[in-house]
């Protein structure tokens, strides 16, 4: 997924070389020709992750579809076990016929076989595959159902009091569904919580049964000060995007989700 085909992702690439610094990126969207008008699945939010100012928001309430974004939650519930003691990153996780059956993006894991939780950290990270979303979700939970809940009732405990999650993988489901603000909210959460851990969210390849698996997510290396974190799509979703930024003392959260393919939509940013 190339930079080209982010709407508002261009704007934020753009507004991140500024010199005039951070917070431009507010300045960026805000000032995107009408952003709302040209794509009904848009929303936006730019937060600065120190204080929780909201720096510029556009439907930023309003309810959307996840997508692969749904996985940074995955990796907060899984991260809240590492935490506890009750896995560690060389635990070894069962792959059943169900979790190996999910459909791409995924590692093509085997019935039977197993999946180290670090080789999950970054195959959720990286390659954003579905079916080390569920082997994840099942060896926690038992079922995506019940993690589906876990993964709920901690977004409740964060303040994400928008979002309800179906499933650890973003797999369309009408039900999962969030907002920007929320996931801004988590894109803070994560890293204060688990500074430990959220360093994986800057990886930008990984290597797993001899395949290199490059990050989705194209703005690492090349916008400074951009560490991570998650982008999605789905065709019901649009291109979604969670990013953290920390440059000259600042640090921001921006979410941006809904954003559009092709030459024509490029051509209206």
């Amino acid at each position: 997924m190339g930079l080209r085909k982010f709407g508002p992702f261009g704007r934020l690439k753009k507004a991140f070389g500024q010199a005039v610094g951070i917070i431009a990126v507010s300045v960026a969207l805000a000032t995107a020709p009408s952003v709302a008008e040209a794509n009904s699945k848009y929303a936006g939010i730019v937060v600065d992750a120190k204080t929780g100012k909201v720096l510029y928001a556009n439907n930023a309430n309003a309810r959307r579809y996840p997508a692969s974004t749904t996985k940074i939650m995955t990796l907060y519930v899984l991260f809240e076990e590492l935490e506890a003691g009750r896995v560690s990153l060389n635990t070894k996780m069962k792959v059943s016929r169900y979790a190996a059956g999910r459909p791409p993006t995924k590692l093509g894991l085997r019935v039977g076989g197993s999946l180290r939780v670090k080789d999950a950290i970054y195959a959720l990270i990286t390659k954003s595959a579905n079916d080390a979303s569920t082997v994840i979700a099942e060896h926690i939970s038992g079922s995506e159902k019940a993690f589906g809940r876990r993964m709920t009732q901690t977004a409740r405990a964060i303040g994400m009091r928008n979002t309800t999650f179906r499933n650890p993988h973003g797999l369309p489901n009408s039900k999962q569904v969030t907002t920007a603000a929320d996931l801004a909210l988590l894109g803070r959460a994560i890293q204060d919580r688990f500074p430990k851990y959220y360093k994986y969210f800057n990886t930008r390849s990984y290597t797993y049964a001899g395949r290199r698996m490059g990050n989705h997510n194209k703005l690492l290396g090349r916008v400074r000060g951009v560490d991570g974190i998650k982008t999605g799509y789905t065709n019901a979703s649009g291109f979604n995007l969670v990013t953290n930024v920390k440059r000259d003392n600042r640090q921001i959260v921006a979410v941006v989700l809904g954003g559009r393919t092709g030459k024509s939509v490029m051509r209206r940013w």
